[in-house]
C-alpha cells in the first residue's frame, strides 16, 4: 500500500515541476516578444508599459505591460530585475 503511495507522490511532483518548467518558458518567450514591442496574443508592434512600480534602485520592479489594441485587451506583469543599482546608472528596465 505504501509502494502506491509513494509511486503516487512521484508522479504528482514530476507532473508540477514539468508543469512549472513549461509556464516559465512560456513567460520568457513572452518577455522577449514584449521587450521588442510585439503583442504575444495579437502579434503587432503595439506593446507598451502602462505601470512600473519599484522598492529601490537595485530591487526588483513589478511592470505592467498592455497591448494597445483596441481587439486585444492583453495586460501582463513581469517581476524584473533592476540591474545593478544606482551607481551602475542602469536604474531603467
Amino acid at each position: 500500500m505504501n509502494f502506491y503511495l509513494l509511486f503516487f507522490l512521484l508522479i504528482v511532483i514530476v507532473g508540477l515541476i514539468v508543469s512549472y518548467i513549461y509556464f516559465m518558458k512560456d513567460k520568457k518567450d513572452q518577455l522577449m516578444a514584449i521587450e521588442q514591442g510585439i503583442c504575444p496574443k495579437c502579434h503587432q508592434h503595439t506593446m507598451q508599459i502602462i505601470d512600473q512600480r519599484s522598492t529601490g534602485c537595485s530591487g526588483p520592479k513589478m511592470v505592467t505591460f498592455e497591448c494597445s489594441a483596441h481587439e486585444c485587451k492583453y495586460t501582463t506583469v513581469f517581476n524584473i530585475n533592476g540591474g545593478g543599482g544606482c551607481s551602475s546608472g542602469k536604474c531603467g528596465i
